[in-house]
């Protein structure tokens, strides 16, 4: 039995006044309003991220809710693609049973998009037979995010029975479909699916939200629309939720769905509709095992200073105190490496590309967003081949296939900013093989051989020294404790800077740089991708 004096904050209600709260076990026994002279903290649900995939932490599970925890997170809504694309069901199960071994509310998905495209080489396959043995169990809670849109609107029938075997069991459908509009946004929805966190205009979440699709406001290391979505909240409160979708372990040190709730309130919008959009609609759209703070409810709630910068002082799930004063009590626990990684080094002349053009598509990133531009650029080329042009910031990328020995792909990219080295990724969206940006062949292998001597990571070089970040689960994640790997990552990162990068997560950038399903260019393992058309396409202009 624990009694805690505290000013409820009655989200549905819109109401705040003192009470007393008995939990009794790992339930809320009673709640009674009293009378308080007393400086109170504010007792309120718990965070929840409404999408999330856990892998872009670079930390297992079990992991990430001991970093989440004092930040006032008690679940998410979690997409495990990322594993899945490396190890089909298997990565999935992994994921679930690591998450049981600590006190957090774990909702998983059903990866809907294993591999992404056709047009890229995955580790792993997931049919709709396999979506359905997944989505009969119990902790797989809906189908994950339906990537192939076009798959919906032109009626594949594998994607449509995936989103039917979903409804048939009753669990919710979550989409991705940016930039989507007009009559085929409303056939994608039509489908059945329920949510978009990809939205990239307020218009583009109005059109959504008008034809019944629920709207996620997502603030990651690398994707953000909360700057364009926000002004959405005073009247659309209901039908919205918060969200990370990739949280790098540096940044989740210093806060989660917390630092939006805190935005969002400072921008100047009612407490309670903020605080629904964090707590409660999540866990009422995926119908979540979380309490609200109700007579019997399980006691899953937190402790927060103020309601202006949402300091939290306790974190309590299923009764149990698992973090206060920013420290977490979910202790780390041992768990085994799986992977999938089966190439050998490469050498810098399988990096060269014959010069046939005076001109080259090239890949312009926006910073802070998915989304890439294209331009058609002046090429630079040295006996015949295509080089690296530095005085326009015009760097090669490559991708590897980290499957099977194959030939790496080439492609050129703008805004990287590198002036000297390389940066290589094994976290490359959505097959996970292996991106690399650089200022010559010789500096792009040396980060490339640093990935696949680790058989996963992210690497940085320059010619003089090296660093790398091993993952050895999946290529993904890390074994370490989320402190040490979260400072390891923000070293690795300012080496990246150093080396003359601009952009403000330049390995999160780089993952999504092989990511085909959002345009408009885009490089997989098999070459040059316009997003667009939905095709491959040529470098040579």
């Amino acid at each position: 039995m624990k009694s805690i004096k505290a000013n409820l904050v009655d989200i549905v209600n819109h109401k705040i006044y003192p009470v007393s709260l008995t939990v009794s076990g790992n339930k809320i026994e009673e709640i009674t309003e009293i009378s308080n002279e007393e400086t109170l903290p504010y007792l309120m649900p718990g965070f929840v991220d409404a999408h999330i995939h856990i892998e872009s932490s670079m930390l297992i599970p079990s992991e990430f809710a001991r970093m989440a925890v004092p930040h006032g997170t008690i679940g998410t809504v979690s997409d495990p693609h990322e594993i899945a694309n490396v190890l089909g069901v298997d990565g999935v199960l992994y994921m679930i049973e690591n998450g049981k071994r600590v006190p957090f509310h774990y909702n998983f998905g059903a990866p809907s998009c294993v591999p992404a495209t056709n047009f890229e080489t995955a580790g792993a396959k997931i049919d709709s037979d396999e979506i359905k043995i997944l989505l009969e169990k119990e902790e797989v809670g809906y189908l994950a995010e339906m990537m192939n849109w076009p798959g919906v609107l032109f009626e594949d029938a594998e994607v449509l029975r995936k989103i039917e075997i979903a409804k048939e069991l009753g669990k919710p459908v979550d989409g991705h479909a940016p930039g989507l509009s007009g009559e085929d946004a409303i056939k994608y929805i039509n489908a059945g699916i329920s949510t978009d966190h990809e939205c990239f205009t307020e218009a583009e979440a109005a059109h959504k939200l008008k034809h019944g699709m629920k709207v996620i406001i997502r603030e990651g290391s690398a994707a953000r629309n909360f700057e364009a979505l926000h002004p959405l909240i005073d009247e659309h409160y209901s039908e919205l939720m918060f969200c990370s979708d990739d949280k790098h372990p540096d940044e989740l040190e210093i806060g989660h769905i917390n630092l939006l709730v805190k935005r969002a309130v400072e921008k100047g919008h009612d407490v309670f509709k903020v605080l629904q959009m964090a707590c409660i609609n999540p866990v009422k759209h995926y119908g979540l095992k979380v309490g609200l703070l109700q007579q019997g409810d399980a006691a899953d709630f937190i402790l927060v200073e103020d309601l202006k910068d949402f300091k939290v002082l306790q974190t309590y799930i299923d009764g149990e105190l698992v973090a206060e004063n920013g420290k977490s009590f979910i202790p780390s626990v041992s768990e085994k490496a799986v992977n999938y990684f089966n190439i050998n080094p490469i050498q810098p002349e399988s990096l060269q590309l014959a010069a046939t053009a005076e001109k080259i598509k090239v890949i312009v990133p926006k910073d802070g967003e998915l989304v890439t531009g294209k331009e058609l650029i002046k090429a630079k080329v040295e006996n015949g081949k295509y080089v690296s042009d530095l005085e326009n910031d015009i760097l090669k990328i490559v991708v590897v296939n980290r499957y099977n020995e194959a030939k790496p792909a080439i492609a050129f990219i703008k805004n990287f900013g590198l002036k000297e080295g390389a940066i290589a990724s094994s976290v490359a969206h959505d097959s996970h093989n292996i991106v690399a940006v650089g200022v010559s062949d010789e500096a792009i292998t040396k980060a490339i051989n640093l990935v696949i001597d680790c058989k996963g990571g992210v690497s940085a070089c320059n010619g003089e020294a090296d660093n790398v970040l091993p993952l050895p689960v999946a290529g993904l994640m890390s074994l370490e404790e989320g402190h040490t790997v979260a400072k390891k990552y923000a070293e690795i990162d300012a080496f990246a800077k150093k080396l003359g990068s601009t952009l403000r997560a330049p390995f999160m950038s780089l993952s999504f740089m092989a990511l085909l399903v959002i345009p408009s260019l885009k490089l997989s393992d098999k070459g040059l991708f316009d997003g667009d058309k939905f095709s491959f396409t040529s470098v040579d202009a």
